[in-house]
């Protein structure tokens, strides 16, 4: 009975700190939806480029954009425009996190580039509004 419940303790004991660091942890921006490291070739680490430039990119390359959310286009689509022209974006449900845009607000999305046979899209793993 007694080893028993040394275990019990120790097993207590082991993972409270891991629910603390845990608890602690919640939503401190753009990098919170794609992990937690935020350094060296992170989508943290981007520096915004724009629609027209991401286009010409190659697949799964990791991009930041500046501008609008215009219009959904379909379940988890929608268009999104900046100065330079528009693009089909993929922003699932969860990425959202609670968040409300309208085709006014200016946002910053980052992800990467999603190149199929015939179109270009990007796949956005984080969405904040500027």
């Amino acid at each position: 009975m007694k080893t028993s419940s040394v275990l019990i303790l120790g097993v207590v004991l082991f993972s409270m700190p891991l629910t603390d660091s845990h608890a602690q942890e919640g939503f401190t921006g753009p990098s919170a939806a794609v992990g937690g490291f935020t350094g060296p070739g992170s989508l943290a680490q981007l520096t915004p480029t724009t629609v027209a430039e991401a286009k010409k990119l190659r697949d799964k390359t990791p991009v930041a954009l500046r501008g609008k959310i215009v219009q959904a286009v379909r379940k988890e689509k929608y268009e999104f425009r900046d100065d330079s022209d528009t693009i089909t974006v993929e922003i699932d449900r969860k990425v959202w996190q609670g968040l409300s845009v309208d085709e006014n607000t200016l946002v910053e999305i980052r992800g990467h580039v999603d190149r199929e046979a015939f179109s270009v899209k990007i796949d956005v793993k984080s969405v904040s509004v500027l």
